[in-house]
C-alpha cells in the first residue's frame, strides 16, 4: 500500500492515516469545515472537509487514527487531498498513532551520545555547567520533541536530529576557522532551540503553547539560561554568560524573524549561519525526495513559497 507522499496527481486512494492538526474555520458561505493535515512515516499533506457538522467536528481531532479515501490533487503549487470518505479507524484496525509518526532517521541513543560526547570539548566551565543543567532537565523532552510543527525536522527527535547536525557543521567550520570559539558555538548549537521543549506541545499533534504563541522559544531558552545560572549559583552578568545569551537571542538573525538582537559577535552569526544551511537542507531533501528527475517540486513555504527544479541527465 502506498503511502501519503506517494500519491501521485489524481491518483485515488484508500489508506489508513493519523490526523496530525484539525483546525476549524468558515467557509465564506458561512458553513464551518475542518482544515486537515494528515500523516504517515512518509510525510504529511492538507486536505479540507467541506460543511463538517457539530459532531464530525468533535469525532475527528487531531491525534485520532482514520480511514481515509480520496485522491490527490494540486493546489496552488502544493500537494492536498481531496476527501471523499473520512471515518475513524475501528480498535481492531491499526489505529495506533504511533505507527503513522514520522522520526528523525538516527536513533535517539546515537543523537544523545554524540551530544554528550560534545560537551568534553565545551571547556568554559559556566557554559558547560548551564549546558549539563538544561539537558538534565529537559532530557525526555530535548530527544523526543520535534523541532517545529511544520517545515524543517518537524518529526519525532527533530530536534535533537537537527542539534546533531548542526554540531556537525559547527565542527567542520571550527576546523577551516580556528580562530572560532569552539566551546562557545556548539554551547549556543546545543541550546538555540532547547525553547521549543517549551514553545511546542510535543511530538504527537504539535501544536504551539500559550508560552510559545505569545513568548517564544528565544526568549524562552533565554529565561532558562537565567534560571540556570540562579540554580547553579553563576552570576548572570559574566561576560561568558551574557554572550552565550546573545547567541541563543540572535540565531533568527533578522529582527523581522524574531531575534530581538542581531548577531553582533562571530559565533552567533554562525550559529545563525549553520541553523538557516541545515532547516534549509531539510526543506530541500524533503521535497526533493518526493519529485521524480526533471519536475518541480511542490512550492516549500519555508524557502519564500518557491518551487525547484531536480536536474535528470547530470
Amino acid at each position: 500500500m502506498k503511502k501519503l507522499r506517494e500519491l501521485v496527481v489524481d491518483e485515488e486512494f484508500k489508506m489508513y492515516t493519523l490526523i496530525k492538526s484539525a483546525d476549524i474555520r468558515m467557509a465564506k458561505n458561512g458553513k464551518t469545515f475542518i482544515a486537515f493535515t494528515f500523516q504517515d512515516t512518509s510525510g504529511t499533506i492538507d486536505g479540507k472537509f467541506w460543511d463538517a457538522s457539530a459532531e464530525e467536528v468533535e469525532r475527528f481531532t487531531a491525534g485520532r487514527v482514520v480511514a481515509l479515501s480520496g485522491k490527490r490533487e494540486v493546489y496552488q503549487g502544493n500537494p492536498q487531498v481531496k476527501i471523499t470518505q473520512l471515518r475513524l479507524a475501528k480498535p481492531e484496525e491499526p489505529s495506533d498513532p504511533t505507527l503513522y509518526m514520522e522520526r528523525a532517521p538516527l536513533k535517539k541513543e546515537e543523537m544523545e551520545t554524540e551530544i554528550n560526547q560534545t560537551l568534553f570539548e565545551i571547556t568554559n566551565p559556566h557554559w558547560n555547567r548551564i549546558v549539563r543543567f538544561l539537558l538534565t532537565k529537559y532530557q525526555k523532552e530535548f530527544f523526543d520533541y520535534p523541532a517545529a510543527k511544520r517545515n524543517h525536522h518537524a518529526y519525532a527527535s527533530g530536534l535533537a536530529y537537527h542539534t546533531t547536525s548542526m554540531l556537525r557543521l559547527g565542527k567542520s567550520i571550527v576546523k577551516e576557522y580556528p580562530e572560532l570559539n569552539a566551546a562557545l558555538l556548539y554551547t549556543g548549537i546545543i541550546l538555540h532551540d532547547l525553547g521549543k521543549v517549551i514553545e511546542l506541545s510535543g511530538a504527537m499533534s504539535t501544536e504551539y503553547t500559550l508560552a510559545g504563541n505569545l513568548v517564544g522559544h528565544l526568549v524562552l531558552v533565554d529565561e532558562e539560561i537565567t534560571k540556570a545560572c540562579l540554580a547553579l549559583k553563576i552570576d548572570d552578568q559574566n561576560e561568558d554568560v551574557i554572550v552565550l545569551r546573545h547567541m541563543v537571542l540572535a540565531h533568527h538573525g533578522l529582527l523581522e524573524y524574531g531575534s530581538p538582537v542581531r548577531p553582533r559577535i562571530m559565533e552567533a552569526e554562525i550559529l545563525h549561519q549553520i541553523d538557516n544551511l541545515d532547516a534549509s537542507m531539510q526543506m530541500l531533501l524533503t521535497s526533493i525526495r518526493q519529485t521524480e528527475p526533471g519536475e518541480y517540486t511542490d512550492r516549500i513555504f519555508g524557502m519564500d513559497n518557491r518551487s525547484f527544479y531536480v536536474p535528470k541527465d547530470i
